[in-house]
């Protein structure tokens, strides 16, 4: 006699015939794609899972990524496409059409399904992260106004009108004036709304890039919470935009209606639209999930989800975060960031130059390296790896600090990088670890500085990034913080982040403590060699953490004089 009955799993729906020989029709539920299997005995719900993948988009500063994941946080797939980061018609000044993005997350996609064994068919949903701070203005045809302003422009726009009234007051009483007119001259808003009000006037809305391709993938006028980091009206401590009464609405003057429409990390965006399926080959219909930036991303991809695992990037910029259910802000005035987790919070410490001070050091003084690895197949920071063997830690005593870029509170925007200790003994190879361990150092501050606002420890350190490639650098990571240092899995962390919040939006996962012990494991891990802990410790603690404070009144000076970096 044959039976049949149905029950739901999560997102899928089952429908069972016969009982030794057993046929199962799974329908899931977000995507309304039926698949069918024989089976003689159970399913489990990994088997299950098995045959849906999820597709992670992730735009960053140099190219696209389309990332095929499974449940388990496989990376089954890859494809990247390198894009011009930034077009400066003027030094200082960054910016790159928004339809090269576009075009690139289409010819990524489609080169995905090109690999061979990828079937489309399989995808249960998307999800998106891209860089931060890139910001778009659309017209009422949704079309781009202007060029994009990329996160790596310069501009400025000094003199804004001070905020005023009982805000302006508590800020003047806190010493917080110049940080928040600092504020004000680095939003990109302002900049446009000043220079150019005929675009800002027409300006329909206003949108980081996770809103434009959002839309583009869409046809929605949406983004995540998780994305919201820059010069906007928004409420890091309540995760939405900010009260009629926030001071932040006086220092980025707009109307509210310029802003998308916000839902939290795993909510579905839209579905992906007809126009986007034939353009990019994602099929239609499939929803799209609200991740979060690049960097909150990375953070749950590396399996930071607790106050007490520190996520080192080592990337453009150089940041340590931490994952916290609490507010808490780490530098007075400076918000948490919005985490990839629901109504939680990213605490970070930026080294705004962190690891474009390699690329520096490569075009200023790697030639030998960069030839020699273009004949070798090979990447020159491989090469830089070898330069430095010799080099005992400590760099005989040279030592650097990262400050190349001003800060807004600390450092402050009087700050300057510094290298001291300088000999006749010194090379280029001491140099280059130099920077190597002043950005662990300058990350070990962020990290201290963290756990003094927090009270919590941190205990477990993970690294992604570029650098984190390189077994030197995290080597000098581990022995300056004195923990074992452990790589990702999987070098696309940020890619397996937005995955993560994919995984729980279709319910393949129950919780994010559940999903991130499931999709991310540890890759190598290196463990601190305690005599040389203890070399850098001292290194650390009398000379790197007092050289700020004894070279401001120098920096301060060196401002009053010059005029650089300007107070306006």
């Amino acid at each position: 006699m044959r039976q049949v009955f149905a029950l739901d799993y999560s997102m899928f729906k089952f429908q069972v015939h016969g009982w030794a020989g057993v046929s199962i029709i799974l329908i899931n539920l977000a995507t309304n794609q039926p698949y069918s299997r024989w089976l003689d005995g159970t399913l489990t719900a990994e088997e299950w899972m098995a045959e849906d993948y999820i597709l992670a988009i992730d735009n960053g500063t140099q190219s696209v990524r389309a990332l095929l994941f499974d449940p388990r946080g496989h990376l089954i797939a890859k494809n990247r496409v390198p894009i011009e980061p930034y077009v400066a018609s003027t030094p200082g000044l960054a910016e790159q059409q928004p339809e090269v993005f576009w075009d690139a997350v289409a010819q990524a996609c489609q080169g995905l399904w090109a690999l061979p064994g990828v079937k489309k068919e399989a995808l249960a949903g998307v999800a998106l992260t891209t860089q931060r701070s890139t910001v778009i203005n659309i017209g009422k045809d949704h079309k781009p106004l202007r060029p994009a302003i990329i996160w790596l422009d310069q501009r400025r726009t000094p003199g804004q009108k001070p905020v005023g009234g009982w805000w302006g007051l508590l800020f003047r009483l806190a010493g917080m004036s110049e940080t928040v007119a600092y504020l004000q001259a680095e939003a990109e808003a302002n900049w446009i709304r000043v220079n150019q009000p005929e675009i800002w006037e027409n300006t329909y809305k206003y949108l980081f890039l996770s809103g434009y391709l959002t839309l583009c993938l869409t046809g929605e006028i949406a983004d995540s919470t998780g994305c919201q980091v820059g010069y906007v009206p928004f409420d890091y401590k309540k995760l939405t935009w900010a009260g009629p009464s926030d001071w932040k609405w006086q220092a980025v003057p707009m109307k509210p209606a310029l802003l998308p429409n916000l839902v939290p990390p795993t909510a579905v965006l839209g579905r992906i639209s007809r126009d986007a399926a034939e353009k990019t080959g994602i099929p239609a219909g499939l929803p799209l999930f609200a991740a979060a930036a690049d960097k909150a991303c990375e953070v749950i991809g590396t399996g930071c989800l607790e106050p007490n695992q520190g996520c080192l990037s080592y990337g453009t910029t150089a940041t340590i975060n931490t994952t916290h259910r609490k507010y808490i802000e780490v530098i007075p005035l400076i918000p948490p960031y919005p985490s990839a987790v629901p109504w939680a919070y990213s605490l970070e410490v930026e080294i705004y130059r962190g690891y474009w001070m390699v690329s520096w050091f490569k075009e200023e003084f790697g030639q030998p390296e960069q030839q020699q690895a273009k004949a070798l197949g090979i990447e020159p920071e491989v090469l830089f790896d070898e330069l430095i063997k010799g080099v005992p830690p400590g760099s005989q005593g040279l030592v650097l600090q990262p400050y190349w870029s001003p800060g807004l509170k600390i450092p402050g925007p009087e700050a300057k990088g510094a290298i001291i200790g300088f000999g006749d003994v010194h090379t280029r190879a001491h140099f280059y670890q130099a920077i190597l361990e002043g950005l662990a150092y300058a990350l070990r501050e962020g990290a201290e500085r963290t756990e003094s606002r927090s009270h919590v420890p941190i205990t477990e350190i993970r690294v992604a990034g570029g650098g984190s490639q390189s077994p030197v650098a995290m080597q000098i990571t581990a022995n300056i913080f004195g923990l074992p240092v452990s790589r990702p899995h999987v070098y696309e962390a940020s890619g397996l982040g937005a995955a993560i919040d994919a995984a729980v939006g279709l319910k393949f996962h129950s919780n994010f403590e559940t999903a991130v012990g499931a999709m991310t494991h540890l890759g190598e891990t290196f463990e601190p060699d305690p005599k040389t802990h203890e070399v850098y410790d001292q290194l650390y603690r009398d000379v790197y953490s007092q050289m700020y404070k004894q070279l401001q009144p120098l920096y301060n000076r060196i401002r009053a004089i010059t005029g650089y970096p300007s107070k306006e």
